[in-house]
């Protein structure tokens, strides 16, 4: 603050609304305050569209200055590889568009859907599945009023929807009494038994988790709230003072972490985050498989990865620490569970298990049939 922003005071610095004002948006932004690869200013002149650059400067300080390879500024800094389109890849790889009900309202699962209620965030991630739509007003996507109406209209009419998730973009990017009302004409439907927010604002922009906004969001319990968290280095004073805030209103509070090559694909970085989210009385909830979308492939690791990161944290820690490992499946087939294989095979009436540290164990289950493919010639 005192070096980028000097006329800036503390006020000012802790006042979400001048933060959002102030966010870095473009390659001047940048180099005034990061030292950028040619290969990072080159992917930043040739942006356009959607997805743009935007960081606050509260996560801009996280960010390291000389460092392209760090793995915070990975995920918010654009590089050559972005522009760079794989096999399998699309903008759209989890068919959201063609599952839409109503522009904007998700209809995938039977009792819940997805409402898409903003197309702007405080902060973009490169990795976003939603980088057709986020950040680029007057673009093919849009939300106004007349569209909020007609998804609630849908929800109103569909009563086996019990469970309506707040998305976008980030709904947290909305205004007190903006937010208070969306949320305000969810809670009247009689057959919405609850609300969740699905958000990056508190570990991007704590400082708009203030009092009156906790307050607000007590009206409209049973709330649930999803943070999305990447890496142990975004667990600050700022962001603990900020989920505090959330658990003291009494909602409930999850995490989602998206796998990132090179970025937090180690069972020890994964393990410092999630036991260091517990602590703030977050709970790991899914681990996502990165999404196929346009130009990730350098984010992409491979799932034998993910599955080797699970084998890792299960047995190994708290069971509250360990997430569900998830494939959005690309197509519209929604999340799809992996574990590692832990049923060795059969031998007789017994399921033969294997436990996290390689120990083979019997369990009596002599009417199942589960494991009796598995050769299991040498264990005996």
């Amino acid at each position: 603050m005192r070096r980028y922003f000097p006329n800036a005071t503390m006020a000012d610095w802790n006042d979400w609304r001048w933060q959002l004002r102030n966010r870095i948006k473009n390659l001047g932004d940048l180099e005034r305050i990061l030292a950028l690869s040619e290969d990072e200013r080159t992917a930043v002149r040739n942006h356009k569209g959607s997805l743009p650059i935007g960081i606050t400067p509260y996560y801009a300080s996280l960010l390291s200055p000389d460092d392209p390879l760090e793995p915070l500024r990975r995920t918010h800094i654009p590089t050559g590889d972005e522009y760079l389109r794989s096999p399998g890849e699309a903008d759209d790889p989890l068919g959201e568009d063609h599952d839409s009900a109503v522009p904007g309202l998700v209809h995938r699962y039977p009792d819940r859907v997805l409402f898409l209620a903003t197309g702007t965030c405080s902060t973009y991630c490169r990795y976003c599945t939603r980088s057709r739509m986020v950040g680029d007003p007057g673009g093919d996507y849009s939300f106004p009023k007349s569209q909020w109406d007609k998804a609630i209209a849908y929800i109103e009419a569909h009563t086996e929807i019990r469970d309506v998730l707040l998305s976008g973009g980030d709904p947290l990017t909305l205004a007190d009494d903006t937010l208070d009302y969306l949320l305000g004409r969810l809670r009247a439907i009689p057959h919405v038994e609850f609300l969740r927010i699905g958000t990056k604002v508190p570990v991007v922009l704590p400082m708009r988790v203030t009092r009156g906004f906790t307050r607000m969001l007590r009206k409209h319990h049973p709330l649930w709230i999803s943070i999305h968290f990447t890496h142990p280095d975004e667990l600050t004073p700022e962001v603990t003072e900020a989920v505090t805030r959330l658990a003291d209103a009494g909602i409930p509070l999850g995490s989602q972490t998206v796998l990132l090559k090179g970025i937090n694909d180690e069972v020890d970085t994964l393990k410092s985050l999630y036991h260091g989210l517990l602590m703030r009385r977050v709970r790991p909830y899914y681990l996502y498989q990165c999404d196929p979308i346009t130009g990730s492939a350098h984010f992409r690791t491979s799932v034998e990865k993910g599955l080797e990161i699970m084998r890792g944290l299960r047995g190994h820690t708290t069971g509250y620490a360990v997430p569900t490992f998830v494939i959005d499946a690309p197509g519209g087939g929604g999340k799809i569970p992996l574990l590692p294989d832990y049923v060795v095979g059969r031998d007789g009436g017994d399921l033969l298990l294997t436990n996290f540290e390689g120990g083979l164990y019997r369990y009596p289950d002599p009417d199942g049939h589960i494991g009796s493919d598995r050769n299991i010639g040498g264990l005996l």
